[in-house]
């Protein structure tokens, strides 16, 4: 009789790290970090911004990986050398795929907050034109779950693209509420808790951390009080990643 045996999962709970970028942007950073984790297959950024007026992202030159900023209040514009000129409202997103080469700004409109999420490109596609997409609040999908809501930033319905298998979500929990998601062991991502507290998997993951996990074919998340909380599931490239700032190769 062959037994067929289980790969563990993988689990780790890690706070952010408070720190400067851009113009004065005060951002919480889960990853690259000199003294940590530098990126997690696919994803090789990840920042939660907070934004004042003469604040920013001056106009600067990325390469090689696909970013999405998500807002959660104010606004934000968009200025880039392909001619794109825009500003995004709360609840909306924008994608930039940097791929050969892309100059942009983003700069806030008052007080803005949010998530930029920056996905490796494949060595296949590192060099393919450069490209942007903005979509506005009403057009992510929003759906009821147990005691709460869940917006598809990229995933199902959504009509964000990107050039990675990825699903990436922002969860509400009200008091009590639960979110359960099924998807492949051979895919690996991660929560950020935005604001509140969660139960994952038997770790209990506080406001600004993140719970890193990989193996894993379901997971369950819960609050009593309630929560915010950023999901991010993505298919490996498995390939090397070399980050220099604001390139990836």
């Amino acid at each position: 009789m062959n037994t067929v045996l289980k790969t563990k999962s993988r689990i780790e709970v890690q706070p952010g790290q408070l720190t400067v970028e851009g113009d004065g942007a005060e951002v919480v950073r889960l990853f690259p970090l000199r003294s940590g984790r530098m990126n997690y297959d696919p994803f090789v950024l990840f920042d939660h911004f907070f934004l004042e007026a003469g604040t920013g992202f001056p106009t600067h030159p990325h390469r090689g990986f696909e970013a999405i900023t998500y807002l959660f209040e104010g606004g934000m514009q968009h200025k880039d050398n392909l001619g794109n000129d825009s500003t995004m409202a709360a609840g909306g997103a924008q994608r930039f795929t940097a791929g050969a080469g892309i100059e942009h700004s983003e700069m806030p409109d008052g007080t803005s907050s949010g998530i930029q999420l920056w996905i490796n490109l494949p060595k296949a596609l590192k060099m393919i034109p450069p490209d942007y997409q903005a979509v506005a609040a009403g057009q992510i999908p929003e759906q009821t779950i147990d005691g709460g809501t869940r917006r598809i930033i990229v995933g199902e319905g959504s009509p964000l693209t990107i050039h990675t298998q990825v699903r990436y979500e922002d969860i509400t929990l009200h008091s009590a509420g639960l979110y359960q998601a099924s998807f492949s062991t051979d895919e690996q991502g991660l929560i950020y808790v935005v604001e509140g507290e969660v139960q994952f998997e038997g770790h209990c993951v506080k406001q600004q951390q993140a719970a890193y996990f990989g193996n894993l074919d379901a997971l369950s998340l819960s609050s009593e009080a309630g929560a915010r909380v950023m999901l991010c599931v993505g298919l490996p490239h498995h390939e090397p990643i070399r980050q220099y700032g604001p390139y990836v190769d």
